[in-house]
C-alpha cells in the first residue's frame, strides 16, 4: 500500500447562525434544509469538482431525530443534487460532530479509500434542544459513574470556576465582551461575510433572507454583564454574557487528497497535520481540549509555541480561559480568536467545528508569517477535540 496521502482543506462555508427558539430566524426552517443550503453553496463555489468524484458525505448532528435524523449525510447529499452514486452517513460527537466528520473522512483520504469528501454538521437547537428525547442510562447516576452535574453543560462550566479560582467571573465577562467586540470588528472589515451562504426565510411577516449572524451584541459592556443572572447557580459565575447562546445553523467543508486537489484544480486552504480526541471527567468537560491538544501536538512533533493562530470554541469563556492558563497564554493574546467566537456568533453544537476551520483558513490567507494553527473545542460528556493545520501560504514573512 502507498504511503499516507496528504489531506487538504479545500473550502468551507456556513449558513448565518440564528437564535434558537420561536423568535429565531430559522424557527420555520428545517434542519436538513439548512445543511442542504450550505452544501449547495459549497458545490457552487467549487465548480471544477465533478459531483460524482465525491467519495463520501459525513454530516453531524447531536440530536438525531425528526428533520435531523434519517442518516443526514445520505439524505442531504441527495437533496443537494449529488449523484445517487455518492454515499453518506450521519455522525455524532455532540459539540465536536462536524470536527469528527472532518477527521473521520480525512482518515479515509489519508488511508487512500477516498479522494474527495464532504464533511460538516447542523444543529437546529430550536427544534431539537440538546438532549431532548434522550434517556440516559440510570446507572450513570445510580452507580456514580458520572456526577449529576455532568449532564448540565452550564453546571460543568461552574465546576471549572470552582476548580480554578484564578478563573474569575470578571475574566470570563471580559473575555465575553471582547468576543462581541472582535466579531463586530471582523464584520466591519468584511472578514466573515465571504464564507456565509444566504438562507431564504419564511415567517408570519413574509419572506426574507438571512445574511448575518443573528445573535451579535456589539454594545456589550462590563457593567451590563455584571448585572446578568447566573441561571445555573445562585451567585454563580456563568451567565448569558460569558457563554454561547442556543443557536441554529449549518457548516460544511470540502476535503481532498493533495493529489486529487491538484488533479481537479481545487484550492488548498489548509493542510491537515494531526488531530486528537481525549476524555476527561464529564463534570469538568470544559478542560477536554487541554489533553486533546497535548496529544495532537505530540503526534505532530510540535509544541504550543509553534502554534501561530488559535480558533478555540467559546462554549463558555471559562473553558477557553482554562486552556489558555494551562499553556501560559494571555487572555488577550492576539493569536487567539482574533475575529471573536461562539459567545457572539453562537454555537450550533455539531456544526461548530467546521466554523473554526473556516475562520482559521481565512486567517491563514492573511498571515503568511503563521505556519501552524489549531482548532479545538470541548465536548459534552467529558471530551476534547483538537486539529492542527498547516498554512499553505506560509513564507515566514508578514504580509
Amino acid at each position: 500500500m502507498d504511503a499516507r496521502a496528504d489531506v487538504v482543506f479545500v473550502d468551507g462555508v456556513r449558513t448565518p447562525f440564528g437564535r434558537a427558539g420561536e423568535k429565531g430566524m430559522y424557527w420555520n426552517t428545517r434542519a436538513d434544509d439548512l445543511i442542504v443550503k450550505a452544501m449547495i453553496g459549497l458545490l457552487e463555489r467549487n465548480p471544477s469538482l465533478p459531483k460524482d468524484r465525491v467519495d463520501d458525505v459525513a454530516i453531524a448532528a447531536t440530536t438525531q431525530q425528526g428533520d435531523q435524523g434519517l442518516t443526514l449525510g445520505r439524505t442531504a447529499a441527495i437533496l443537494a443534487g449529488l449523484p445517487l452514486s455518492v454515499p453518506g452517513y450521519a455522525i455524532d460527537r455532540m459539540c465536536a460532530g462536524a470536527m469528527t466528520s472532518v477527521t473521520t473522512t480525512a482518515g479515509g483520504i489519508a488511508f487512500g479509500a477516498y479522494d474527495v469528501a464532504i464533511a460538516g454538521g447542523v444543529e437546529h437547537m430550536g427544534r431539537h434542544p440538546m438532549g431532548f428525547g434522550a434517556d440516559p442510562n440510570p446507572r450513570f447516576l445510580a452507580e456514580k459513574l458520572v456526577s449529576g452535574d455532568a449532564l448540565n453543560m452550564g453546571l460543568t462550566a461552574e465546576r471549572l470556576h470552582d476548580r480554578f479560582p484564578a478563573l474569575t467571573k470578571e475574566r470570563a465577562d471580559r473575555f465575553g465582551m471582547r468576543s462581541q467586540q472582535k466579531v463586530a470588528a471582523a464584520y466591519a472589515a468584511g472578514k466573515i461575510q465571504p464564507d456565509l451562504v444566504p438562507v431564504a426565510l419564511r415567517s408570519e411577516a413574509g419572506f426574507g433572507l438571512a445574511t448575518v449572524d443573528e445573535g451579535l451584541r456589539p454594545d456589550t459592556t462590563m457593567e451590563g454583564l455584571a448585572g446578568l443572572k447566573t441561571p445555573f447557580r445562585p451567585h454563580g459565575r456563568v451567565s448569558a454574557g460569558n457563554a454561547s447562546p442556543l443557536t441554529d445553523g449549518a457548516t460544511v467543508s470540502l476535503l481532498a487528497s493533495d493529489d486529487a486537489a491538484k488533479e481537479l484544480g481545487l484550492t488548498t486552504k489548509m493542510r491537515l497535520v494531526s488531530f486528537a480526541y481525549a476524555g476527561v471527567a464529564p463534570e469538568v468537560m470544559g478542560i477536554g481540549p487541554i489533553p486533546s491538544t497535548e496529544k495532537a501536538l505530540k503526534k505532530a512533533g510540535l509544541t504550543i509555541d509553534d502554534i501561530g493562530a488559535f480558533e478555540l470554541n467559546e462554549a463558555f469563556a471559562v473553558q477557553v480561559l482554562s486552556l489558555l492558563d494551562h499553556f501560559g497564554i494571555d487572555d488577550d493574546d492576539p493569536r487567539v480568536n482574533p475575529w471573536g467566537g461562539a459567545i457572539a456568533l453562537g454555537h450550533p453544537l455539531a456544526s461548530s467545528g467546521v466554523r473554526l476551520m473556516i475562520q482559521l483558513a481565512r486567517q491563514f490567507e492573511e498571515r503568511p508569517d503563521v505556519r501552524y494553527g489549531l482548532t479545538a473545542m470541548c465536548v459534552g460528556l467529558g471530551q476534547g477535540g483538537s486539529v492542527i493545520w498547516e498554512n499553505p501560504h506560509y513564507t515566514g514573512k508578514k504580509a
